[in-house]
């Protein structure tokens, strides 16, 4: 079975650059790609062991006679094709339903609040749930479509770190992009970083496919993410447990999503890797 990434399309300017990341994703990472044109303001989207409601902003009904026209007019101009997903017999006081059985999502910076309002360092309440709750790597787009030419994973010892360098590999391996790593030093020495590598079996896929292990000992966190390049995806894990100290989610996280205006894949709480066979090895 293939890997599917979920996105949900909004018939704007805005929403045309979304959906040029998505497939831009999909081919890098050569998943297939599932849109879904929302028809009413809610949807619901379960989880393994939670659910969380999702109320649009208006502009994701903008045009509906010709969202499904230009969805698939993007798709084939990127000689990509996609699985519409479609509900029948819905309205505003039942909303859709969807089971959150995919292998990526693809939302914008917020999915719940008017554009306008919206400004690069804000991640909405909605989209913090379905990362909070998510099983699968949650991909947040810039603002406008960028081609990215590498994969940049903050690395700082936790468990989602290491899922996140985990899955940085593994798109490298996929996609063929040199993978940067970056670790702000905080009160532990560098052995122990490289301890934990050492320790999840990491370090020979390190040494293949990392071009660069950027530790910073100097320098405040904001003035390190200057080295982050334009051109990457960033690769990074959110609300994990500690291995050594948390320095992704929390202040660090927002730092790094509210000062990089790059594409996040972001890896949540609940993410657990899934064994797909059709990607040559590629496995989430």
């Amino acid at each position: 079975m293939e890997t599917q990434l979920f996105h949900v399309f909004r018939n704007t300017p805005q929403g045309r650059e979304t959906l040029l990341q998505s497939l831009y994703f999909c081919k890098a990472v050569e998943t297939s790609l599932v849109i879904y044109i929302p028809k009413h303001k809610r949807f619901l989207m379960y989880f393994e062991n939670d659910m969380v409601k999702v109320d649009l902003d208006e502009s994701y009904l903008t045009s509906p006679e010709t969202a499904i026209k230009h969805a698939t007019e993007l798709v084939k101009k990127k000689k990509k094709t996609a699985r519409f997903l479609e509900f029948k017999n819905h309205s505003a006081s039942k909303p859709p339903v969807i089971q959150a059985n995919f292998d990526f999502m693809c939302c914008p910076r917020s999915i719940s609040d008017l554009s306008s309002k919206i400004s690069l360092g804000y991640i909405g309440p909605r989209v913090r749930g379905i990362v909070k709750s998510a099983r699968f790597p949650v991909f947040l787009t810039s603002p406008a479509f960028k081609e990215w030419q590498s994969i940049a994973v903050f690395f700082g010892g936790s468990v989602n770190g290491v899922n996140a360098l985990k899955l940085g590999l593994r798109i490298s391996r996929v996609s063929g992009f040199p993978v940067e790593v970056f670790t702000q030093m905080e009160n532990v020495t560098r052995e122990s970083y490289e301890k934990v590598i050492e320790n999840n079996n990491l370090k020979k896929e390190m040494n293949r496919r990392v071009n660069k292990w950027h530790i910073f000992e100097r320098g405040s966190f904001e003035e390190n993410l200057y080295q982050v390049p334009h051109d990457a995806l960033v690769v990074l894990g959110a609300f994990g447990h500690n291995l050594l100290k948390n320095i992704v989610f929390g202040n660090k996280m927002e730092k790094i999503q509210s000062t990089l205006p790059n594409n996040l894949l972001i890896v949540g709480a609940n993410y657990t890797e899934r064994i797909r066979q059709s990607l040559g090895g590629f496995s989430l």
